[in-house]
This record gives structure tokens, sequence and C-alpha cells, in this order.
């Protein structure tokens, strides 16, 4: 299990670049929201990831907010279990 966390001044063009050296097709992954003042938006998601798309990384076939996640969107990604 390996775990990276965003730093707080990276964009979104780079937040994708680190997820992306990070990750890979097959992973299973948990996704911790970027910590925001309001806890109600914060989130976790676990799941397969299934593509590294422009703009969000696609866990489960599932389209972004039902499933997958902005990289802006993002604080944490634990890679579980490696393909």
């Amino acid at each position: 299990m390996t775990e990276l966390t965003i730093p707080p001044d990276a964009d979104g063009e780079r937040a994708a670049q680190l997820v992306q050296e990070h990750v890979e097709v097959g992973d299973v992954v948990e996704v911790q929201s970027k910590e925001w003042a309001d806890d109600s938006q914060d989130f976790d998601v676990e799941g397969t990831v299934t593509g590294v798309e422009p703009g969000y990384l696609e866990l489960d076939d599932q389209p972004v907010d039902e499933g997958s996640v902005r990289y802006d969107e993002i604080h944490t990604v634990i890679r579980v279990d490696s393909k």
C-alpha cells in the first residue's frame, strides 16, 4: 500500500501529473478529497482505476461525480492493491 498526498499549492494539471505517475489502470485505490473548512464536502471513494482521463481519475467505469474524481478535488490517493 502506497500513499500520495497532493501538495496544497498544486493546480489541477500538476495534481493530474502526480496521480498519473502514482497509479495505473487496474490498481485498486482509495481517494480522499481535499480538506475543506466545511467537512460536509469531504469524501472518500474506493475503486479500481479504469482510466486516467484528462480532468479526472476514472474509477469502476463511472463518470466524473458518479464514482470518479476530478484531479483538483483529490487530497490523497492510496494504492491499496496494484494490478
